[in-house]
């Protein structure tokens, strides 16, 4: 019997990983990625041939029993780590009572105590606030702008090259990291206007004085650190800068946490590293739920002017995904923004070390527990994700060049120090 039968999932959380027992991927894999082919729609470029069976806190385990330390988690999505116990639980315990009714056309308590934990976790120059729950982060983006447009009576919005806001259209028109992303599916929405990264003075001394009248913009949108783009962090004045050039036109802040939210950097929300600086709309998602479909839009509650009917969603906020919601954050305020924090330094001194002594990493960057180690070229960056791949550690590239590390918050500091050594080991292999 392989381990997948065996092992309970407590029992694989503490197991020995990285734990490799077949060639990758094993014959049980190739099977499913086979199977897989002919049925799924060939827009989803897998990153590496990983087929997860199950998996507990930082651990993942293959349909060949193979083990592996997972730095990415589901990019960025488990925050409370795989199957985290308090999370499971609450999903039982509401599955066992109501799975679904649609609230935007009924009460459901649950929904409300997820968007009070929600409103209680944002930064305090926000005030009062208001939540609206979606599915994906992707939806909460294309609320907030709908939002934006129809509490401001204006039309367009300015995001970053860079950007990585979704894929459905209208935050697509948003998203500037790659072009491919956007190839074949113009045009844009209209009204979207783009900036570098980091650069706020771009908004004034170019689209304002070229392109676009600021009394026409309804919105900013950044990331308080990028995300696909390249685990990038902004100079220490662009934030400011932002919500200066916003609070002189008339314009709403939005803060896109959807991957650097939920105690990601240390804080509940990356934009709390920005002192005295509010945004005027968050918006949530990934990590959210432990890895359960939902997102959210939080506003100032004097933005929140649409009535009945302007916005809704037949599975946002869906009771299960809200009690799984309502344990995460119970999770990350208790024990995981401390972890965050303390694990996520341990990586960045040891990442540091490693760039001493290797000229192939150009830069190490980041916040907590999300962190971007920048390489040459696009070349090595992708070939170092496929050779830890083989050496049982998960990681992802971003950005042009770089490699990012953004593992469950639940990750212990002998994990990361053996994810510090396969990245030694790989870096040393490939450049």
């Amino acid at each position: 019997m392989s381990p997948v039968d065996t092992a309970s999932n407590s029992e694989l959380a503490g197991a020995p990983t990285p734990f490799i027992t077949t060639e990758l991927p094993g014959p049980l894999a190739r099977s499913a990625i086979a199977r897989d082919a002919l049925v799924t729609s060939p827009s989803m470029g897998r990153v590496y041939p990983l087929v997860p069976a199950r998996a507990a806190g930082c651990v993942i385990e293959d349909v060949d029993g193979n083990r592996f330390l997972d730095m990415n988690a589901g990019i960025a999505v488990t925050s409370t780590g795989h199957c985290h116990p308090e999370v499971v639980h609450a999903i039982h315990e509401q599955s066992s009572k109501l799975l679904h009714y649609c609230a935007s056309d009924w009460y459901l308590p649950v929904y409300a105590e997820s968007c009070e934990r929600l409103v209680s976790s944002t930064p305090s120059g926000m005030g009062a606030a208001q939540v609206f729950l979606g599915n994906s982060g992707t939806e909460a983006v294309e609320g907030a702008i709908k939002l934006a447009r129809y509490a401001t009576k204006r039309h367009n919005v300015i995001a970053f090259f860079g950007a990585f806001h979704g894929r459905t259209l209208g935050s697509l028109s948003l998203t500037a990291s790659k072009s491919k992303y956007r190839g074949g599916f113009g045009p844009m929405a209209a009204g979207t206007y783009h900036a570098p990264y980091g650069d706020a003075a771009f908004i004034e001394e170019v689209l304002f004085e070229h392109l676009c009248d600021p009394l026409d913009v309804a919105a900013i949108i950044a990331e308080p650190i990028q995300g696909e783009g390249g685990y990038s962090v902004p100079p220490p004045d662009f934030w400011p800068a932002l919500r200066r050039i916003c609070d002189e036109h008339g314009i709403l802040l939005i803060a896109d946490e959807v991957q650097s939210g939920i105690g990601r950097t240390g804080k509940m929300w990356a934009i709390e590293h920005e002192v005295g600086i509010s945004p005027d709309i968050i918006v949530a998602g990934k990590g959210i739920a432990s890895g359960m479909p939902l997102s959210a839009v939080i506003a100032r509650e004097a933005l929140m002017v649409w009535g009945p009917g302007k916005h809704g969603s037949t599975f946002g906020g869906n009771p299960v995904s809200c009690a799984a919601a309502i344990a995460t954050l119970d999770v990350v305020e208790r024990e995981l923004l401390e972890n965050a924090t303390m694990i996520g330094a341990r990586l960045l001194r040891g990442l540091d070390e490693l760039a001493s002594l290797n000229s192939s990493i150009k830069e190490v960057r980041g916040r907590g527990l999300m962190i971007g180690i920048e390489f040459a070229d696009h070349d090595t960056a992708a070939r170092i994700e496929q050779d830890c791949f083989r050496r049982g550690l998960l990681v992802l590239t971003c950005g042009k060049s770089a490699v990012r590390l953004a593992p469950p918050l639940v990750i212990s500091a002998d994990q990361a120090d053996t994810a510090l050594r396969i990245l030694a080991d790989s870096i040393d292999a490939v450049a």
